[in-house]
């Protein structure tokens, strides 16, 4: 067993361009910000998204570093569609691939069982399989013969996810209401990087469980590449309990333009975010 622990710089310094990425979270919640804020200070680029979208895909997007997306959904929850993420695809900026969203969930089983494909029955009798003519159905070949659609793995070659806690061993536990899809998005990648808002002064899941349930250990070290400590790491997204969503934040976000909201509060490391976004509250609250 050994220290997994890094700074955010240091995962996205493992990264490609030209890499298939899933991003944790579900649409503005919990997402790993600190790091999609990292990747965007590298210049990373030709990147293959794979995310129940959210900031994180609108800040790639807006960017122009992603070449494909593949998704359910683009949102920010309390607005219903991301903009920036909206702006750039009706450029044609990227390749969309949008299912529906459990098939999104089997692509990911699928993946983290090394598996090619997991018939399902989501997406029948919709436009899902009109709008992706590269999917395929099987039949069952059992009595019951019925038709199911053969929903590709998602495989990655690297995933970036936020927790509420984790050791340093990379175990990660949530807190909030859902755990989402964050443990399927590692074991689907060939690396996984965790930033969590605390990591526990002991390492093992029961000092993390010490806190909460054991079933809210939601990530196994085995499947964890890399640990990075983020306090506030999900910003502007929510990481309940932790905190709710700043929603006076990402209503500015989504009405300025990127390249202004950029230059304010993307030009530096993650501490100069952090500090632009207190003075942004100041200047309010005049």
């Amino acid at each position: 067993m050994s220290d997994k622990t890094m700074s955010a710089e240091e995962a996205v310094g493992r990264l490609e361009s030209g890499m298939t990425l899933g991003i944790g979270g579900w649409g503005s919640r919990r997402k790993p910000m600190a790091l999609v804020r990292a990747l965007l200070r590298t210049g990373i680029t030709d990147l293959t998204v794979v995310s129940y979208g959210g900031p994180d895909v609108g800040l790639l997007a807006a960017a122009g570093r992603i070449r494909k997306l593949v998704t359910a959904f683009v949102t920010l929850d309390s607005i219903p569609l991301e903009p920036h993420y909206r702006a750039a695809r009706e450029r044609g900026a990227f390749e969309l691939t949008e299912v529906d969203e459990a098939m999104f969930m089997w692509g990911l089983h699928a993946a983290a069982n090394r598996l090619p494909f997991l018939p399902v029955r989501a997406g029948l009798g919709s436009d899902v399989m009109r709008v992706n003519p590269g999917l395929r159905t099987v039949t069952s070949p059992y009595e019951d013969a019925e038709t199911f659609v053969a929903m590709p793995a998602l495989r990655l070659d690297a995933a970036l996810v936020h927790m509420n806690r984790a050791d340093l061993l990379g175990n990660g536990q949530y807190l909030g209401p859902d755990p989402y899809f964050d443990d399927l998005l590692c074991e689907a990648a060939d690396a996984a990087y965790v930033s969590c808002e605390r990591l526990v002064d002991n390492i093992g899941t029961a000092e993390l469980a010490k806190e909460a349930a054991p079933q809210t250990l939601l990530l196994k070290r085995s499947s964890v590449t890399g640990v990075i400590e983020t306090p506030n790491g999900a910003h502007f997204t929510s990481c309940a309990p932790d905190y709710g969503r700043d929603e006076a934040f990402q209503k500015l976000y989504a009405t300025t333009p990127y390249g202004e909201f950029a230059e304010r509060f993307l030009g530096g490391d993650e501490q100069d975010y952090q500090h632009a976004v207190q003075d942004w509250r100041k200047e309010r609250g005049r």
